[in-house]
């Protein structure tokens, strides 16, 4: 019988015999045997000699280097981040052409994968480009609410107000009248173009457009403040 975990077994051993646990017990097994005779006693001593195996790695080798897993792993290290978009939202993701995902990539210098379940796989070798491609690919994923409040980034202004990207392709229009209680001259004298602003979806109309408020969290502050 030979004990060893690089597989030779497979290819020049009668049973592969493969037994993997914690120092608390067995947590995983998998057999395969090739010839008749299995018996009580091979059993045995199989077990005994994974149970051997398995806590002089634990205790000799891996516990010696580190005594309990990080926090957190090395921000050099590659990672995979994990999550779930609506199936109605790939298309989105993707892009027409890919051009959205493209964008992405070439933003983060990460590498995805969708399923078609919905499921996102984000490669990355730096954890904070990774974070900001899922924050991306989320922003997408999600459905704008009426009366919810969002964090935006100010992308185009215009005579009558100004228009705020809410994450992905989603963008609304924060109206003058909508910017503050304070008589507006011209909407360069408050808002300028990459400022990250507050505001709140008052209204959706039938053609999908994203009316924006400033004003409504304004009062809020100012309650909050007295």
């Amino acid at each position: 019988m030979l004990t060893d975990i690089q597989g030779l077994e497979d290819f020049f051993g009668d049973m592969d015999f493969k037994v993997g646990g914690t120092e608390k017990g067995i947590t995983a097994i998998q057999v395969d045997i090739k010839i008749d005779g299995l018996t009580y006693d091979i059993i045995k001593e199989a077990f005994e000699r994974t149970r051997n195996a398995r806590k002089y790695i634990l205790e000799e080798v891996m516990l010696k280097q580190i005594q309990k897993p990080r926090n957190e792993i090395s921000k050099y290290a590659p990672n995979i981040i994990r999550t779930v978009i609506n199936i109605d939202k790939i298309k989105d993701v993707i892009g027409p052409g890919g051009k959205m995902i493209n964008k992405i990539i070439a933003e983060t210098g990460v590498k995805i994968d969708i399923e078609e379940d919905g499921r996102v796989f984000i490669y990355s070798n730096d954890m904070a480009n990774g974070q900001k491609a899922l924050k991306m690919v989320e922003d997408i994923g999600k459905d704008l609410e009426v009366g919810v409040i969002y964090e935006g980034v100010v992308s185009k202004i215009m005579p009558f107000g100004a228009f705020v990207e809410l994450g992905g392709a989603k963008e609304g229009l924060v109206h003058i009248s909508k910017i503050s209680h304070k008589r507006i001259e011209k909407v360069e004298d408050v808002l300028k173009v990459g400022d990250v602003v507050k505001v709140k979806v008052y209204e959706i109309d039938d053609q999908g457009r994203i009316n924006l408020t400033m004003r409504d969290l304004e009062e809020k502050e100012e309650k909050s403040e007295d």
